[in-house]
């Protein structure tokens, strides 16, 4: 259902878990100890985790999984946002001045963040 909704251009939104469910996976403690979700929608390539500076764990727990293959994808901080249209990401936009996003991926062993252009709101 969703899936065709999307199909049919509707426009999706979700905050924090609710937007991990657009990628093929992510980093989420919806149920539990942070743990990679590995059965995301898949409208969106790659893999999303929310908070990612919020505290210690996200960060440790993402590069740990892009480390071990989890699909190169995105990050953003609390109070930040992805704009995608279809597949192709559009922006980056903030509530906060230092809310971030940024593109992840492993390069050899070495994990790379490079941060986004972000738009401040307000």
């Amino acid at each position: 259902m969703m899936r065709d909704a999307w199909e049919r251009g509707v426009i999706l939104t979700g905050v924090s878990a609710g937007m991990i469910c657009w990628f093929e996976c992510g980093v989420t403690d919806s149920f539990g100890p942070l743990a990679a979700l590995r059965d995301g929608l898949g409208l969106l390539p790659g893999q999303r985790v929310p908070a990612l500076r919020r505290r210690e764990g996200p960060a440790a727990t993402y590069q740990r999984l892009v480390r071990g293959g989890f699909p190169a994808g995105y990050a953003a901080d609390d109070g930040a946002a992805l704009h995608f249209v279809d597949t192709d990401l559009v922006a980056c936009v903030a509530s906060r001045p230092t809310a971030g996003g940024y593109r992840v991926r492993a390069e050899s062993d070495t994990i790379t963040e490079t941060p986004l252009s972000v738009r401040l709101l307000g």
